[in-house]
């Protein structure tokens, strides 16, 4: 049985996520405490208590969902389940990968993901920028889309290849609306702002690459212990600079997370376990390949499925 691994990226946060699981398994709460020193804030405290408004702003999202996914890893190793054998994360989550797999540590993946978080936040001023779902239409129509309508002053570019009919757009405001109005017209079943006020993995994130890229080279990465695949490439880096040039494209190019799923389904993948806030992947698995079963992790309930499935796996080879 070949497993996956995979953390989530934005948009998978709420206030008290996590409580549950933390009541039950306290062991979650010292990588809480770790971050805290490392951010110079009360990790959990924002998690708990944070409204859904700060916990929507980038430079605070992708810190928080990346130590509660790491909270999540620690505590399967600490109950000695299986390692997976592959592993992927959507966007931000791909660092929290990156992290589990021992190709950076914990608290200078945290480091770079703040910075990688607040230079997002910063790349593009206030109003400027944003992000749009198109659903009911096939990739290629939303790229063709998109390529007809972008001009200098008016960025829109397909950057979230989420799953088979669902596309995220980016770019400048006017861009994405005009955008929406035309999928309409061209039978997108739907076509919706998203309360994102950052165009993220477009073009419009050029300067945000840049800097982050000097930091990237200089955070120390070593190849993993366990395969990622990465979002640019949909392939698991080859040596340090595929690595790393994925990570630093990865700026401002598209999220392949159904490209991402696709290469698990290759390499035999038979079981996709969420390690994160919500059940998004989960959902995605399921339109991109019903054959690959899916369990989220972020209730008790739920960890204790997974942990039933993988007893009776155990079971059924004994």
């Amino acid at each position: 049985m070949i497993r996956a691994a995979v953390f989530p990226g934005q948009g998978s946060q709420s206030s008290g996520m996590l409580s549950d699981l933390a009541e039950l398994h306290p062991s979650i709460l010292p990588t809480f405490e770790q971050a805290s020193e490392v951010l110079g804030y009360d990790v959990w405290d924002t998690v708990q208590n944070g409204t859904e408004e700060q916990l929507r702003q980038t430079e605070v999202t992708q810190p928080v969902m990346y130590v509660s996914s790491i909270a999540l890893w620690r505590l399967w190793q600490t109950l000695e389940l299986p390692v997976p054998e592959v592993m992927g994360g959507h966007s931000l989550g791909e660092y929290t990968a990156m992290t589990a797999a021992g190709a950076i540590g914990f608290a200078e993946g945290l480091k770079l993901v703040q910075l990688r978080g607040r230079l997002m936040a910063s790349a593009v001023e206030p109003g400027v920028g944003g992000m749009a779902a198109l659903i009911g239409m096939d990739d290629d129509t939303v790229v063709a889309l998109c390529e007809s309508l972008t001009t200098a002053d008016a960025v829109v570019e397909a950057v979230n290849f989420n799953a088979p009919g669902q596309v995220v757009i980016s770019g400048h405001l006017a861009a994405l609306e005009n955008a929406c109005e035309r999928a309409r017209e061209k039978g997108a079943r739907k076509a919706m702002m998203l309360p994102v006020s950052v165009p993220n993995h477009s073009s419009l994130m050029q300067g945000a690459r840049d800097e982050l890229a000097e930091a990237i080279d200089q955070a120390g990465f070593v190849m993993p212990s366990i395969p990622v695949i990465q979002n640019a490439s949909a392939t698991p880096p080859t040596d340090i600079t595929a690595l790393t040039d994925s990570l630093k494209a990865h700026v401002v190019s598209p999220v392949n997370w159904t490209g991402t799923v696709q290469k698990m389904k290759q390499l035999e993948v038979e079981s996709m376990y969420e390690f994160g806030p919500g059940k998004v992947l989960t959902g995605l698995g399921k339109r991109i390949d019903k054959s690959i079963a899916g369990f989220p992790l972020e209730t008790p309930a739920l960890l204790e499925k997974a942990i039933t499935s993988l007893n009776s796996e155990k079971s059924d080879v004994e």
